[in-house]
């Protein structure tokens, strides 16, 4: 019988380990671990209208739904017949749209005005708004208010028709339709008002309200089935500071206002950008300050916007809001978009 001696058996040890440390190990692919990126809205748009009650004779004359248990978001809307102001049927009376900055809301009524949310935080607030009471929102709260009296005129930036020098709002319309969109680019109100008699003229008027991340402004773009004279749109006239202003090269304008002019109250900024090929006139109405566009079947863009002193780094002197409006006008000048 044969003995191994400890030296053959060291040798055969390390023999058998350079074996192994020469085998080659597998490549081991690169693993991707991918990030799920969440990206925060800055916009948002909805229509809601009440649920859980019925339509009764009210005390101002006119149907209420009264009994509503609950709100619903709804993508769409054809407006009931008996729908007016005051019904209680649409939350904070039509829909609304907003975006970091700002909100708005339009009366989805014979009114058809454009009033503001002021906002003290740059989150997203629309959807809580007036769930606590029906018109809770004219009181100060902590994401901010209803801060524009509206009254008998425009609001900001919404549309009427002088007839006689009387301004006319949508009180004669055979059918509303509304409907709201919401994408990453921007948040987007549509109404269709068919049937708008005013005077002796009756047309169809289409109404696209936008706003998009970071921006105040909200852009409107109307288009008239007919081509009629008188359509206005403007800013409600509080008996503050007045600017009208155009660019050196005249193709944009704008009007504005300042002072003390909210119900809170404090210090609100308006404006309404128009293109000054599309205007015919620019003027004092009986309760606001008027853009009257040229008689045209095609699509007309303007734009508008409110800074309140309250929002989060706002603008809270004349100069300064002037200044930032200048901006803007230069920024439609060269693009001719905001």
């Amino acid at each position: 019988m044969k003995t191994i001696t400890p030296i053959v058996t060291a040798l055969c040890l390390i023999s058998l380990i350079a074996c192994k440390n020469d085998k080659k190990e597998a490549p081991k692919e690169d693993v991707i671990i991918e990030e799920e990126v969440v990206s925060t809205p800055k916009t948002y748009a909805e229509l809601s209208i009440a649920k859980g009650g019925q339509w009764v004779d009210g005390s101002r004359g006119h149907e209420e739904y009264d009994g509503g248990t609950s709100f619903e978001n709804v993508d769409h809307l054809k407006v009931p017949d008996n729908h007016t102001d005051h019904s209680w049927y649409i939350r904070y009376e039509g829909p609304g749209w907003e975006s970091n900055k700002v909100g708005y809301r339009l009366y989805l009524d014979w009114r058809n005005a454009i009033d503001i949310f002021g906002k003290k935080t740059d989150s997203l607030v629309l959807a809580g708004v007036g769930q606590d009471g029906f018109d809770s929102y004219h009181e100060s709260e902590s994401w901010g208010q209803d801060i524009l009296k509206v009254g008998k005129g425009l609001g900001i930036g919404s549309i009427g028709r002088l007839v006689d020098n009387s301004l006319v709002h949508f009180k004669e319309v055979d059918s509303t339709f509304a409907s709201v969109e919401n994408t990453e680019e921007a948040s987007k109100v549509v109404v269709n008002y068919n049937g708008w008699k005013t005077g002796n003229e009756t047309i169809d008027l289409e109404s696209t309200l936008s706003i998009k991340p970071d921006q105040r402004v909200t852009k409107h773009t109307i288009q008239a089935s007919k081509a009629i004279d008188g359509i206005v749109t403007g800013i409600i006239n509080h008996d503050v500071s007045y600017t009208k202003k155009e660019s050196d090269n005249k193709k944009w304008g704008y009007i504005a206002t300042y002072g003390v002019q909210t119900l809170v109250p404090d210090k609100l900024g308006m404006a309404v950008f128009y293109e000054v090929e599309t205007a015919a006139e620019v003027k004092k109405g009986e309760f606001d300050y008027l853009v009257e566009f040229k008689p045209t079947t095609e699509p007309i863009d303007f734009y508008f916007l409110g800074a309140w002193e309250q929002e989060l780094n706002g603008i809270t002197n004349e100069a300064d809001f002037l200044s930032y409006l200048d901006e803007k006008l230069k920024e439609l000048n060269d693009n001719n978009a905001l």
